[in-house]
C-alpha cells in the first residue's frame, strides 16, 4: 500500500489551506461582494441586462422543438415508476442537440447562453426532474464546462464534438469518506511514462453508469521536482481498470444514473490532464461558480409547477362553504409560493445574464442563488403538499387509479430535497459565501487574528487595518437609503432603500462579529449563516425590483412588492437572531447528546440497524463486483 492509499491524516488547517489556495483573486466587480461591504452598487445590475441577440435567436429556434419533443415523447410517470430513462429518450435528446447546449457551435454544439440553457433545463425538468439532472450534471459540472474554462485547444477539439453529438459525461470528486473536505482525498494519480495511473473509488457520480467521458479528481503524490496535489483529468470510461460497481438509488430523482466507480491502475495520458498538477480544486471550484446556476433552474421550474397546481386546486377545492383560496391560512401559503417563484426567477435570470456578459465576478451571486433557491423551493413544495392535504401525500398513480387528476406533489417534494445537498450543502454554502463576504476584512486584518503571525507582521497588519477601517466605517453611517432615494422606482423604491440601509447594517454587524470573535469567527457558523441569509434576501429584493421596473407591467410590480414584503420580514428575523438566539445553549446541548448523556431518549423503540459501517471503507485494487455500466445504443463506440 502506498502513502496515497492510506487514509490521509489531515488537520483543519491543512484542509483550509487547500481550499484557500484554490480560490481565485477578485479581478472583476461583484454586486454580492459590495453588498456585504455595505455598498449597494445598484449600477452593477441596473438597467436590467439583456441577452445577446445572436444567442437568443438560437434559443428561439431550439426551445420550441425541445418543448414539442418533451410533450410528445417523454413519459415522466414511466421514468418515475421504472426508475429508468429509456434509451430512446437519450437518443431523442441527443438528436435535438441537448447534450451540446453549452458547447460552442465550432465544436458542434448549440452555443446557448447561460440564460437560455437554464430555461432549457427548466423545461426539461418539468417533464421529469431526472432529465434536468442528467443534462445539468453532463454540462454544468461534467466535461464540457471544465474544458470550456480550463481545457487546451487540443482537448476541446478531441472531446467536445463527441459530447455535443450525444455522449454523456460525469464529474467524479466525492469518495465514500470525502465530501466537502478534499484534503482527505485518497484516489491517487501516480505519474508513469506518458501519463498517470489512477487508483481509487468515487461515490455518487451522477451519470456515472452511462457516461463515456469522466472528469476525475485525484491526488498526484509529491516527489522530487513535482509538487503534486489534487489534479483534474479527462478519463475515457471504457479504459481498462474501470468498474462501475453500483447504481445508487435515492429518495427522489429516481431516474438518476448515479454510480460507485472504481479505478484500478487506470492509465490516463498526460495530455488528458486539465490544467496544471495541483490545480484540480481550482478547476472544480471555478467550474461550480457558473455550473451552480443549473440547480436553481430546476428549482424555478418546480416553483412554477407548484404555483400552477396551487392556483388550480384552491379554486376547485371547497371547504366550509367556500373555495379554500378564501381561507387566510391557505391564502398566505399561495402568496408565498407565487411570490417566491417570481423572486427566485428574477435572481436566476439576473445571475445568468451577468455570467453571460462576463464583466462581473458572480461567484457570490451564483452561490447565493443556489442556496436561496434550494431552500425556498423546498419550502414551497412542502406548502403545496399541505395545501393539497391527503392528496399531497398520495402518489399521482394512486390518484389516477381513483379517477382523479394525478398530481405528483409528493414526488416534487422528494425530487427537490437533494438540491439542499447537491453541489454544496446548505451548511457548506453558508460557509463558502461567508468566507467570500469577509474577504476584504481578512485581506487587511488577517495577520492580526492569525496566531502564527509574528509580531512584526501583526504590527504592519494593524496599521493597514487602522487605515482601512478609518475610511470604511464612516461610509456605513448614512447613504442613499437614508433619504428619499430611488424615487424613479416608484413604490418599489422603498424596498431598494431598505436594501441600501440594510446593506450598511449588515456590514456593521459583520465588523462587530470580526471585532468580537477575531480568529474564532470561523467557528461562529450560525452567526455567519444568518449574515449570509440576510445578504441573500437583500440580493433577491434588489434583483426583483430591477426586473419588475424593467418589465413596465403592473402585474410584475405587484408580485415584486409582495415578494419584497416577505423577504424583508425574513431578513428582519435574521437580524434579530444575530445576537438574540440559543446558539451557545444548542452547542452545549449537542455536546451532551453526542456524549450519550441523554441516551435514555432512545429507549422504548426498536433500534436502527447496528451492523455495517457508518461510512463504507475501501481498499485499492481490482474490483470484485460485476460491472453494471449501461451502454447507450445511440453512442457509437
Amino acid at each position: 500500500m502506498t502513502a496515497t492509499d492510506a487514509k490521509p491524516q489531515v488537520t483543519a488547517a491543512q484542509a483550509r489551506e487547500i481550499l484557500e489556495s484554490s480560490r481565485d483573486e477578485w479581478k472583476k466587480p461583484s454586486f454580492g461582494k459590495q453588498l456585504f461591504l455595505g455598498r449597494f452598487r445598484l449600477d452593477l445590475i441596473s438597467p436590467w441586462p439583456q441577452p445577446d441577440p445572436e444567442k437568443a435567436a438560437r434559443a428561439e429556434a431550439f426551445l420550441p422543438k425541445l418543448r414539442e419533443y418533451l410533450a410528445n415523447n417523454v413519459d415522466g410517470a414511466q421514468i418515475e415508476r421504472e426508475s429508468f430513462i429509456p434509451d430512446d429518450v437519450f437518443a431523442g435528446l441527443a438528436e435535438l442537440g441537448c447534450f451540446g447546449m453549452k458547447i460552442d457551435p465550432e465544436y458542434g454544439g448549440l452555443g446557448l447562453s447561460n440564460l437560455h440553457y437554464c430555461r432549457a433545463l427548466m423545461l426539461t425538468g418539468s417533464a421529469n426532474p431526472s432529465l434536468g439532472a442528467l443534462l445539468s450534471a453532463h454540462q454544468s459540472i461534467g466535461v464540457p464546462q471544465p474544458l470550456k474554462m480550463f481545457g487546451t485547444p487540443e482537448q476541446k477539439k478531441r472531446f467536445l464534438p463527441r459530447l455535443a453529438a450525444g455522449e454523456v459525461s460525469a464529474f467524479l470528486l466525492t469518495e465514500p469518506d470525502v465530501g466537502s473536505d478534499p484534503a482527505r482525498m485518497r484516489t491517487s494519480a501516480t505519474p508513469v511514462e506518458g501519463g498517470y495511473k489512477l487508483s481509487g473509488v468515487k461515490l455518487w457520480a451522477t451519470n456515472g453508469t452511462v457516461a463515456t467521458l469522466l472528469v476525475v479528481l485525484a491526488r498526484v503524490p509529491k516527489s522530487e521536482g513535482r509538487k503534486g496535489g489534487i489534479t483534474a483529468f479527462v478519463v475515457e470510461s471504457e479504459s481498462a481498470g474501470i468498474t462501475v460497481e453500483r447504481r445508487n438509488a435515492f429518495m427522489g430523482l429516481r431516474g438518476l444514473e448515479n454510480s460507485v466507480t472504481r479505478f484500478d491502475d487506470v492509465f490516463v495520458p498526460a495530455e488528458n490532464r486539465i490544467g496544471e498538477e495541483g490545480r484540480g480544486m481550482r478547476v472544480a471550484l471555478g467550474t461550480l461558480n457558473t455550473g451552480r446556476l443549473s440547480l436553481p433552474a430546476s428549482c424555478v421550474g418546480a416553483l412554477k409547477w407548484c404555483t400552477g397546481v396551487a392556483r388550480g386546486w384552491v379554486n376547485e377545492r371547497v371547504q366550509m362553504g367556500v373555495p379554500i383560496a378564501k381561507h387566510e391560512a391557505i391564502a398566505t401559503k399561495i402568496a408565498f409560493i407565487a411570490a417566491t417563484t417570481y423572486g427566485v426567477e428574477s435572481m436566476l435570470d439576473l445571475c445568468c445574464m451577468l455570467a453571460d456578459d462576463d464583466r462581473n465576478d458572480i461567484r457570490i451571486e451564483a452561490a447565493l442563488i443556489k442556496l436561496y433557491a434550494s431552500e425556498l423551493a423546498w419550502q414551497a413544495a412542502d406548502e403545496l403538499v399541505q395545501i393539497r392535504g391527503g392528496r399531497g401525500f398520495e402518489t399521482a398513480a394512486s390518484q389516477e387509479a381513483r379517477g382523479e387528476r394525478g398530481i405528483a406533489a409528493e414526488q416534487i417534494l422528494r425530487d427537490l430535497r437533494i438540491n439542499r445537498i447537491f453541489e454544496g450543502s446548505t451548511e457548506i454554502m453558508h460557509l463558502l459565501i461567508a468566507r467570500e463576504a469577509v474577504d476584504q476584512h481578512l485581506s487587511v486584518a488577517g495577520d492580526i487574528i492569525d496566531p502564527k503571525a509574528p509580531t512584526g507582521r501583526k504590527v504592519r497588519a494593524g496599521l493597514r487595518a487602522a487605515g482601512f477601517y478609518a475610511r470604511w466605517l464612516p461610509t456605513l453611517a448614512v447613504g442613499r437609503g437614508s433619504f428619499h432615494g430611488y424615487a424613479e422606482y416608484g413604490d418599489l423604491g422603498r424596498h431598494l432603500r431598505y436594501v441600501e440601509r440594510s446593506s450598511r447594517k449588515l456590514a456593521r454587524q459583520t465588523f462587530r462579529g470580526m471585532a468580537r470573535w477575531q480568529g474564532k469567527m470561523e467557528f461562529k457558523q450560525s452567526y455567519l449563516s444568518r449574515i449570509v441569509d440576510i445578504g441573500a434576501e437583500l440580493f433577491a429584493i434588489a434583483a426583483t425590483c430591477v426586473r419588475a421596473q424593467a418589465s413596465g407591467r403592473a402585474e410584475e410590480r405587484e408580485l415584486a412588492d409582495l415578494f419584497c414584503r416577505q423577504a424583508r420580514d425574513r431578513a428582519e428575523r435574521s437580524f434579530r437572531r444575530l445576537h438574540r438566539n440559543t446558539d451557545a445553549a444548542d452547542v452545549r446541548g449537542s455536546t451532551r447528546i453526542v456524549d450519550g448523556r441523554y441516551a435514555f431518549l432512545e429507549d422504548g423503540i426498536l433500534p436502527p440497524p447496528e451492523t455495517g459501517d457508518w461510512v463504507a471503507t475501501w481498499e485499492p485494487g481490482p474490483s470484485s463486483e460485476t460491472d453494471v455500466r449501461r451502454r447507450l445504443p445511440h453512442i457509437h463506440r
